[in-house]
Order: structure tokens, then sequence, then C-alpha cells
């Protein structure tokens, strides 16, 4: 018995299907295409993972990441997340988990299931590793979600002061086509920003007259209001 899809699908609101199928972009063309919905927010979907997690198993995982509802999926990442950060002192299970989430980053199909789920568990992981991996999948990423992973993945390493890999990774991105990525790189270096100023303005200086100004914008959004404007006016 799969309990953590069973309460998921318990929970499905009708009533909030239509509202976010047009905020996950499902339409023709759009990003989120063909994607379908519970109807469950956020909050509900992470109360349902606190009850249920502990006894969730890798199968389940499977089958829930692998549903046509977004919100399964997301209740597949935020157990495999709780899995992760309870096994500290079993190495083989965290690698488990990672392996589970790399074999699946083609239902990781959306911006809030990569932003939810990446930095807590690729992140953390590569924390004292090799970080190849997120310039692999921002340089050479199948999807946008894949190059989305390599950007928002060095959130932890910011809040561990260690900055030089958003940076490169967002010098990688920095001329991308899709503005989901450009909102990504711009978030990630505000953050950035707000650990060592200075090392966003050395960045920014001779890339901030070329980069999207989507980008430009989300990194220098807390800059006092006379930079800003000295930016996007350049």
């Amino acid at each position: 018995m799969n309990l953590l899809l069973q309460v998921m699908l318990s929970n499905a609101d009708s009533s909030q299907v239509e509202g976010l199928s047009r905020f996950f972009k499902t339409g023709p063309g759009q990003y989120g295409e063909g994607d379908k919905f519970l109807g469950i927010k956020v909050p509900v979907t992470r109360e349902v993972v606190k009850r249920c997690w502990s006894q969730t198993t890798m199968e389940d995982l499977e089958e829930c990441i692998n549903s046509e509802y977004h919100e399964a999926r997301l209740a597949a990442l935020l157990a495999l997340i709780q899995i992760f950060s309870h096994s500290k002192k079993d190495p083989a299970k965290q690698k488990e988990c990672i392996d589970f989430y790399l074999s699946h980053t083609d239902r990781i199909n959306n911006w809030d299931l990569v932003d939810l789920s990446c930095y807590p568990l690729l992140g953390e992981w590569l924390l004292d590793k090799d970080r190849a991996l997120l310039y692999n999948f921002a340089r050479d990423g199948k999807t946008i979600w894949e190059q989305r992973i390599g950007i928002v993945s060095t959130m932890t390493f910011i809040r561990h002061g260690q900055l030089d890999d958003t940076f490169a990774i967002a010098d990688i991105l920095l001329h991308h086509p899709h503005d989901l990525i450009h909102k990504a790189v711009g978030w990630l270096l505000r953050e950035a920003g707000k650990k060592d100023k200075s090392a966003l303005t050395d960045f920014l200086q001779s890339r901030f007259t070329s980069m999207p100004r989507t980008m430009l914008r989300y990194a220098i959004e807390k800059f006092p209001p006379e930079e800003r404007e000295f930016y996007l006016k350049g």
C-alpha cells in the first residue's frame, strides 16, 4: 500500500485545478504543457509528506514520481528530501536518494519541482564533493529543468559562504534564451550578493550591459535605488 500516494489522492480539490493549471502554464506550447493537477497546494502537500515519509519506500517514491499528477511528483521529491536528511549516518542510503533523483530528472519538470528539491538534495550532497555534475547540467542539460537544477543547486553553497560555483554557472547560462533560466540565475546572483556584494558587482561589471534584463533586475533587486538605476540605464 502506497500511503503517500493514497493520502495525496484523498486531498484532491477539483476547485483548485484550473487555477494551478493556469499558474504552472500547462496550455499548448507553454512550458508545463499537458501537466495534470490534483488541486493540492504546497502547504497541504508538505503536511501529507510530514505524516507519511517515514512509511514511504523507494518503490512508493517510484510510483509517485511517475504519476501524471504534478502534486504527487512533488510529494515524492519532498519525501525523498526527508529520507535523505534523516540518513546522515547512512551514506549508502543518501547515495541511493541521490541516484534516485538523478535518474528521474525527466519527471522533475517544472520550476517548483526543481526549486523545492535540488539544493536540499544535490546541493547538500555535493558540499564536500566534486561539483562537475552541476556544470554539466548547466552546459548540456537535456531540458531547461536540468539546466535550472545546475544553478539552483548552488543555493546550498551560498548558504555556506561558497560563491564561486554560483558565479561560474551563472556565466555558463548568461545568454540562455529562456526566461525561466534568466529568473533562476538572477535569483541566485542576488542571493550570492547578499553574502558578498562586491563579488556580485565584480561579476556584473563586464556583463550587465549584455545580460538579459530579467536576470539583471533579479540580481540587483536588493541594491539601493540609485545603484539599480545605474545598472538598468547601462
